[in-house]
Formats: structure tokens, sequence, C-alpha cells
């Protein structure tokens, strides 16, 4: 895993901290600040000695030029423009939250949940669109957070179109089509009023799952992300963030993520 940490180092960028002392003084602290608002990043952090083995024990180290000890180093610099730059990186959306990281840190610190806190930060400030992974949030937010709030699930079997996940191969096409005859047979209730799996969730409960959301931010939430994305769209020469900005965002991939692509 050492030669892969290497290997990291060589394809990312480094950001060169220069002291204070003597140079033109940086801005400190405030992205810090607000990811100290975030209680996933406050347990998540608490004294890092750059050990690395956060990094030796991370599957997602092994394949995407990731480094969860390097993310946790430059956010313990409390400098805004190295912050930053994770913040418009496509690095922070490489971690799989596996949380691999946690019981194996000797301070007791969980990366994973720092990343957790630095994804949420960077969709609130919209500098997610400035990756593309990050542009990706987009596609998340209109089929999970669509799911939700109008079935009361997050993945439901009708919604998960084929055309947009070739991965599942043909038996979930056959699947996706059948779906009445295939369900059907582990509950009466498939897409029905009553009790059972993949029944259809009552329109009160539903409009619950909505209030939930209105009231604890999510909606605003997901707006925001609209909102970003309509712009980067914009930006793209796009008329806003309509189906070719999702189709786009969903499935463009430049070949850079990788240690393979190098």
């Amino acid at each position: 895993m050492g030669f892969i940490a290497t290997r990291c180092f060589a394809i990312l960028p480094e950001i060169c901290i220069e002291p204070i002392m003597g140079k033109e003084k940086r801005s400190m602290g405030k992205y810090f600040e607000l990811l100290s608002e975030d209680i996933r990043f406050v347990e998540g952090l608490k004294a890092c000695m750059n050990c690395g083995v956060c990094t030796a024990i991370c599957p997602a180290a092994e394949f995407y030029c990731y480094d969860p000890r390097r993310i946790v180093d430059r956010v313990q610099t409390r400098d805004d423009a190295v912050i930053e730059e994770l913040l418009k990186s496509e690095t922070i959306w490489y971690c799989g939250q596996c949380m691999s990281c946690k019981p194996r840190c000797p301070r007791g610190n969980t990366p994973g949940a720092v990343i957790q806190a630095l994804r949420t930060l960077s969709q609130r400030l919209g500098f997610f669109v400035h990756s593309e992974k990050g542009r990706q949030q987009i596609a998340l937010k209109r089929v999970i957070g669509h799911n939700i709030l109008e079935t009361g699930y997050c993945i439901f079997p009708k919604t998960v179109n084929p055309d947009l996940h070739p991965e599942q191969g043909p038996v979930w096409r056959w699947i996706y089509e059948h779906d009445k005859e295939v369900f059907g047979r582990f509950t009466e209730n498939y897409q029905k009023a009553g009790a059972g799996p993949v029944r259809k969730i009552a329109p009160d409960n539903v409009e619950e799952i909505n209030r939930i959301f209105e009231v604890t931010g999510g909606k605003a939430f997901f707006e925001t992300i609209e909102k970003y994305s309509d712009e980067a769209a914009r930006q793209m020469g796009m008329d806003g963030a309509g189906d070719a900005y999702f189709n786009h965002v969903y499935a463009y991939n430049n070949g850079n993520h990788t240690l393979n692509d190098e």
C-alpha cells in the first residue's frame, strides 16, 4: 500500500503550504469553523498524528488517486485556500464510506466522517460543481431524493431504469420489464396498499416524510444542489440543469480517476 500511496502523491498536485511568518498572510480558519459546526467532523477529527494507517487499510486508496491521511492533514492546516481546493476537488468523492478507517486509527479519528463533513460543506457552498464526481450529486438528488419524497423508498424497483444502469446487465432489464410478475411472488401487495415489502406507502406517510424534510432543511438542501447545478449547466453552455445536463454528468468520465489511468 505504501507503493500505491507514493504513486498517488506523484499524480495529485501538491498544495504548497508556506509558513505565515515572512510570507503574505493567508486566510485561516473560515472553512475549518464551518466544518466544526458538523458533529461528524467534531467526532471524526480528534488528534491526527499523520501515521497513515487509514490510507493503508482504505479500499478506495488501492484504486483511486485518494489518500485519507493527506486529506485530514490538509484540513488540520486550517488554511482556507488548502481546504477550498479540497472542497472543489474530485478527491472527497472517492470515499466509499465503508468506515474501515474508524476502528484502526490509533487516535480514534474517523477520516470517513471528515469526508462526510467536507462533502456537505462543498454542497452547501456550491463548490461541488467544480469537479466531475461532485457534479454527479444532482443525479443522486434527483434519483434517490426523488424516490424518498415521492414513494417513501430510497430505491424502488421500477425506478432503477436499466438504460441508466447498464452495469446491471440483461437480467435486471428482464426483471424491470416483468416487475409485477417477479415481485408479486414475494408479496401480494406490490405497489398496493397494505403490509409487506415494496408495498405502496400510504399517502399520509409520504406527506409526513415530506414534512420532515421540510422542517429539517432537507428540501432546502436539495434546492441548493439544484441551484448550483443549474448555474454550472449554464456556464457549460446548456439551457439549465435539464435532461441534457443530467445525462452528461451522470455518464461522463474523464478517465483520470484511478491509479491505472495515469
